[in-house]
């Protein structure tokens, strides 16, 4: 770390407004909910990658002899259609879910947009929301 030099200091800055200091805490809110749906992103593609390994063992499995399904933390025994058709059912959850968590990162990415544009526009490089 340095000190700036004394030609380097803004006397000039600008002042902080209770409006403003409202827009980077929503700024601040908005980038830790995008991460956060990031994450959830994440495992679900996890999850969707999992199932779409599953789909084609279980179209070769044996349809006399009970598969083992996974339902949350527990492993149930099942014929081998209806664990097909819970597949579908659980791909169809997961990419609805998927669809949810995009369009709400896409939504916050907009809000943090447009406050970007409004608290550079009054800071410059006085204040930085870039990671």
């Amino acid at each position: 770390m340095r000190m700036l030099d004394h030609d380097e200091e803004k006397d000039d800055a600008a002042e902080v407004t209770w409006e403003d200091q409202q827009r980077i805490n929503t700024f601040s809110k908005l980038n830790a909910r995008i991460k956060l749906i990031e994450q959830k992103l994440e495992v679900f593609k996890q999850e969707k990658e999992a199932l779409d390994d599953l789909s084609p063992e279980l179209e070769l499995a044996d349809e006399d002899e009970p598969v083992l399904y996974k339902i949350g933390d527990t492993f149930i025994h099942m014929r081998q259609s209806r664990a097909l058709k819970r597949l579908e059912q659980d791909q169809a959850k997961i990419d609805e879910q998927v669809q949810a968590l995009s369009t709400q990162a896409d939504e916050c990415e907009t809000k943090m947009k447009e406050l970007k544009v409004l608290l550079y526009a009054k800071f410059g490089k006085a204040i930085n929301l870039d990671e």
